[in-house]
């Protein structure tokens, strides 16, 4: 499956993307792609990222007419965009703080429907 192809894309056509995580339900990484971040802290960042997600996505279950698809948290830092890839997997990519979100967030999702077509 190529997934660090598809990783590796977003990163690459983003501006200001500096990483990619896909992730399992559980905050595991399945794979990435960060060239200016060291792994370690793509997995820590893509695992907390899936918590604060996972409670997002309780949170919508109070409404169960709407699904929460994606999510972006600003720091003073970064730009965070996380996406439900399917009902099992999310995406997480990081972004520099001047980044234009919107415009990261439409290739992310691209990203998001070409690793639901490998996943399922």
């Amino acid at each position: 499956m190529p997934f660090k192809s598809i990783l590796q894309d977003l990163v690459q056509s983003t501006p200001g993307a500096t990483g990619a995580i896909l992730i399992d339900w559980e905050g595991e990484a399945v794979e990435l792609y960060s060239p200016a971040t060291d792994e370690f802290d793509v997995k820590i960042i893509g695992a907390h990222q899936n918590i604060i997600f996972n409670r997002i996505r309780e949170i919508r279950l109070r409404v169960p007419t709407q699904t929460v698809r994606d999510t972006v948290i600003t720091t003073d830092r970064h730009h965070l965009i996380l996406c439900a890839v399917g009902d099992d997997y999310a995406l997480v990519t990081t972004l520099e703080r001047h980044s234009l979100v919107g415009r990261a967030l439409v290739r992310v999702q691209q990203a998001v429907r070409r690793l639901e077509k490998e996943i399922y």
